[in-house]
């Protein structure tokens, strides 16, 4: 497998690359990178065959969109570009949700940002309980017969969100959502049980992100050694902890995945990237690199071939379908967060 390898995103017939550069990492805000590494990082993964750029409005606020739009002058047509709406946008509390007035509001921001004339795909950030499925995906529909926006998918709904968008569209005679993006690594595998099943039968694109799973599959967290430094770590109290109950059982998993990669003469972070490569319903793996050495890291990942005897090894330590801890699956369903909702 190579950069070179282009991959269809699902249904769309759209070729991209195996990695898609992720650039929530990228700004001065609450990112750690700044504007011209950033802009320097944009650059070297488009020179090394990366052909998709994903961001999003809420990325240190609209930065990290206007540092692809700088990074992407004259480059943009051999991009694919998503970015996402959701996310609060400043104080206001009305600038955020899968509304029509917000969408409506969120994608100008967003081309105005990218200085784009359109946005390959435009996803839902998260889903919007508060929202009718309906009214978001008529009002993406409206943006797709302006031009503004030429596909829409979503990121991280459940598996009962993603078959009720599919009918929805289809019984309402509109187009559907045709990418889903979900976390997906060696620790977090749970949408193997039946999100990636659904995407499959619908032929939707998987963009999957996290393959390291926010450090845990840096190499760097393994039994008996200290605490790791991590900006993340300092941003998601207890989350990252090696020496909390909870993360007991996932660093063990990390420390024993290490060794496999270790027997194969590969680092921990070829053999993550790699296992998510791997599986037939991704189409291309979000990578976040903060720095340029850390994208060198991912882009030697991208050869990497697994074999069944690893596999097998991996699935021995990790079974299919499993996730640590319940936030591993990028968010909380509400009735599982919130007492009061399960409580008379």
């Amino acid at each position: 497998m190579s950069l070179n390898e282009l991959r269809t995103l699902g249904r769309t017939g759209a070729l991209i690359s195996p990695l898609t550069l992720g650039t929530l990492n990228l700004g001065t805000g609450s990112a750690p990178t700044g504007v011209e590494e950033s802009i320097r990082i944009i650059h070297a993964a488009l020179d090394a065959g990366i052909t998709s750029v994903d961001t999003a409005d809420i990325y240190s606020q609209g930065e990290a969109e206007a540092i692809v739009g700088r990074a992407l002058h004259g480059r943009r047509d051999d991009v694919f570009l998503s970015t996402k709406f959701h996310g609060q946008m400043g104080p206001n509390p009305a600038h955020a949700g899968n509304s029509r007035r917000w969408i409506m509001k969120a994608v100008e921001g967003s081309l105005n940002r990218l200085q784009s004339d359109r946005i390959d795909l435009y996803q839902a950030h998260r889903p919007d309980y508060n929202t009718d499925v309906l009214e978001t995906i008529m009002a993406l529909n409206d943006l797709i017969r302006q031009g503004k926006i030429l596909y829409y998918g979503t990121s991280v709904f459940t598996p009962a969100q993603l078959v009720e968008a599919q009918w929805i569209a289809t019984t309402n005679h509109l187009v559907p959502p045709v990418v889903d993006q979900v976390p997906y690594s060696l620790l977090v595998r749970a949408n193997e049980r039946d999100v990636f099943p659904i995407t499959q039968q619908y032929n939707l694109g998987v963009l999957s992100y996290g393959p390291l799973d926010g450090g845990w599959l840096s190499g760097n967290y393994r039994v008996g050694v200290p605490q790791p430094a991590s900006s993340r770590a300092l941003a998601v109290p207890g989350r990252f902890d090696v020496s909390a109950p909870f993360n007991r059982n996932k660093l063990l998993a990390a420390d024993a995945l290490a060794r496999v990669a270790e027997r194969h003469g590969l680092t921990l972070i070829q053999l993550a990237v790699g296992f998510a490569l791997n599986h037939p319903a991704v189409s291309s793996v979000v990578i976040g690199p903060r720095t340029e050495e850390h994208l060198t890291d991912y882009l030697k990942a991208a050869d990497v071939a697994l074999t069944e005897a690893v596999l097998d090894a991996i699935d021995d330590i990790v079974a299919p379908g499993t996730n640590f801890l319940e936030r591993d699956a990028g968010t909380v369903v509400p009735h599982l967060e919130f007492a009061e909702l399960r409580r008379r």
